[in-house]
């Protein structure tokens, strides 16, 4: 078996066998396969694709290049949950502390920002002293604790995914559906949980840019889990306006707080009602939807979930006392505000746009490696929808260093304000079982 006659295969647009995708993975994370045949591999993929065996055998070959937390085999009602990102997306923050406030088991490892979508790790580093990493030892430890751990990827699962990330990310092979379904499912099946939800998004401020795309995407990743017999299922989630109404890290970790606390927030609040409901049925921790949502409601309520997570904060190091006090947060330096100059209603607010903005303010990386300003972002006042008035305040950009009126003017452009009555389309799509 030898790589020219396996990338002249896939190629030709035949279909490679388990046997010649676990040569490829293994020898290839072994240093064994040079990076100008294995990125000639990537592309024939992206350019021919896989079909459902071929994309289940590579994910597999992922998976067994490093550990497996079998932690089913330990706890009860097992969770996690992958968002494909987007903008304003603070849902990690909020879901997971509900789910195990309710009792299930959340181990989620997470990845950092790149680009216009932002980390639920470099959220978290908003708290002073939290610490991202832990042993597997320390995280079971943790998990039997308090049923709940959040950390960044570990070095030992799944290895071979992360340098088989960064060839794709210089080699234009990242948009390609089975390598991205692999990528994602081989993190999701070595930490272990037995049930998944995956928030699979579309738009402008998406990786998939049409329904179609984050179907296909969603369908796939869940015949994955399944193979591996996992309990999957996938949300479909508008991603063309923000999600919520904050875009940075320590503000989208107060809005985080904001909605732990009883707080409504559009599309957002609706998105993690529907990701805990959705978890809560597939694990079998509840049979009737009508129970899993009563059981979201309390714990919104009673703030259980805001004392999970002031839980997970305090056994990870970190400051739990900012979310009893999130005035505690350092605040930056420069800001902006944006006011409307006509009435109507926010027919669309440009995700992607706002995104990049936030980047440029420094609250995400351009490059593996860039420094983040925690306290940069922006903060919408008017979500899409909502009625404006002239003179009313659109948003505020935050920065530690001096704003750009050019990027004033993208945020300003960013907002289309439209007399017209406007249809009101929902966040969440599709739901794929």
């Amino acid at each position: 078996m030898n790589m020219y006659d396996i990338i002249t295969k896939k190629k030709n647009k035949n279909s490679l066998t388990r046997g010649e995708l676990t040569y490829f993975i293994k020898e290839f994370n072994d240093g064994n396969i040079p990076d100008y045949q294995a990125a000639a591999l990537l592309m024939a993929i992206c350019i021919n694709g896989m079909d459902e065996e071929e994309t289940t055998n590579l994910t597999k070959a992922i998976v067994d290049t490093g550990e497996i937390l079998n932690i089913s085999e330990t706890f009860d009602f097992t969770v996690d949950k992958h968002s494909t990102g987007g903008v304003a997306d603070t849902t990690s923050l909020i879901v997971t502390p509900i789910l195990a406030s309710i009792g299930l088991t959340v181990a989620k490892m997470s990845g950092r920002g790149l680009g216009h979508t932002g980390g639920t790790i470099d959220k978290l580093e908003s708290f002073p002293g939290f610490n991202v990493e832990l042993s597997n030892q320390d995280f079971l430890n943790q998990l039997k604790k308090i049923n709940f751990a959040l950390i960044s990827q570990t070095k030992n699962l799944a290895p071979a995914d992360k340098k088989l990330y960064s060839l794709r990310d210089v080699t234009a092979t990242i948009n390609s559906i089975p390598l991205i379904a692999s990528s994602i499912m081989s993190k999701k099946i070595a930490s272990g949980a037995k049930n998944i939800i995956l928030d699979v998004k579309f738009g402008k401020g998406a990786f998939m840019n049409t329904i179609d795309e984050a179907k296909n995407l969603a369908r796939l990743m869940v015949k994955i889990g399944k193979n591996f017999e996992r309990n999957v299922v996938a949300l479909i989630s508008d991603m063309d306006n923000p999600l919520g109404m904050a875009i940075g890290n320590t503000i989208e970790v107060i809005e985080a707080i904001e909605i732990l606390n009883g707080k409504y927030v559009p599309r957002l609040s609706e998105l993690c009602e529907r990701l805990v409901i959705e978890l809560l049925l597939i694990s079998g921790y509840c049979e009737e939807e009508k129970e899993a949502k009563d059981l979201y409601k309390d714990s919104i309520e009673s703030k259980k979930g805001l004392e999970a997570f002031k839980e997970l904060i305090k056994e990870q190091s970190g400051d739990y006392t900012y979310i009893e006090d999130p005035n505690k947060f350092c605040k930056a330096e420069f800001s902006y505000e944006i006011y409307s100059e006509e009435d109507g209603s926010v027919k669309r607010i440009d995700a992607l746009s706002l995104g990049k903005v936030a980047m440029d303010l420094g609250a995400g990386r351009k490059v593996k490696g860039d420094e983040i300003d925690m306290q940069a972002g922006i903060k919408m006042h008017k979500h899409v929808y909502q009625k404006v008035n002239e003179g009313d305040l659109l948003a505020t950009l935050y920065s530690n260093k001096s704003i750009p009126d050019d990027l004033v003017s993208i945020v300003k452009n960013s907002f289309y304000i439209s007399k017209e009555q406007i249809e009101e389309l929902p966040v969440i799509r599709n739901i794929i079982k």
